[in-house]
């Protein structure tokens, strides 16, 4: 569905304008992997880090858009899929202001992160896949989440009764189920520098 009699407004300052006076390219850094995968951690970690060369970033957590924007909807797949295209309009609508945009989801189903790429031009959406094998996260569930899900108290969780698509070719796969944060962050700064989204000797630093 689409809302008719409404016409997209262009705004007076341009992206590129903006990307230049940032210094450095916008972009949707989509961090996705298993529930304790660690996506929320590397991606906030990593906005750290963008936020010391100078960047202008900000992370759309999965929990914290629940609490609003998207806190009518439930797990379903049907729900898991408005979720995602939520966000992914979210996203894009960063990216025109010129914001390195870092979201953090599980997003299960692989059509529902190609439908976010599609949403924006080549090269802005960075596709992250946190890579951990389910041991790994069931051993870091501060929640209790895999328990409940074992247990049939949470139906279609993903990687107990419900699948998850791994990417088929992500921009980027980091292995954060046996490297340390540190290092995660290193991979995914350096992925940043090596497709040009940003140039840290054009940055300014704090």
């Amino acid at each position: 569905m689409k809302s008719t009699n409404v016409v997209w407004q262009q705004t007076q300052v341009a992206r590129a304008e903006r990307e230049r006076q940032n210094k450095h390219q916008s972009a949707i850094l989509w961090f996705t992997g298993l529930s304790g995968a660690g996506k929320s951690t590397l991606a906030a970690a990593v906005e750290v880090r963008l936020h010391e060369l100078g960047c202008r970033t900000f992370v759309i957590d999965g929990d914290n858009v629940r609490h609003g924007l998207c806190g009518d909807l439930g797990f379903s797949a049907a729900d898991r899929t408005e979720n995602i295209r939520r966000v992914g309009e979210v996203a894009k609508l960063f990216t025109e202001a010129g914001v390195i945009a870092l979201t953090a989801f599980i997003s299960p189903f692989r059509a529902d992160r190609d439908r976010v790429r599609q949403l924006v031009a080549d090269g802005d959406f960075f596709e992250i896949y946190c890579k951990a094998d389910l041991a790994v996260c069931e051993s870091r569930d501060v929640k209790g989440l895999y328990q409940k899900a074992r247990a049939g108290q949470i139906l279609e969780f993903t990687g107990i009764s419900s699948p998850y698509e791994e990417p088929a070719k992500p921009e980027l796969m980091v292995e954060t189920g046996s490297s340390s944060l540190e290092s995660c962050v290193d991979t995914v700064v350096n992925a940043l520098i090596h497709h040009g989204i940003i140039q840290p000797e054009t940055l300014t630093q704090p």
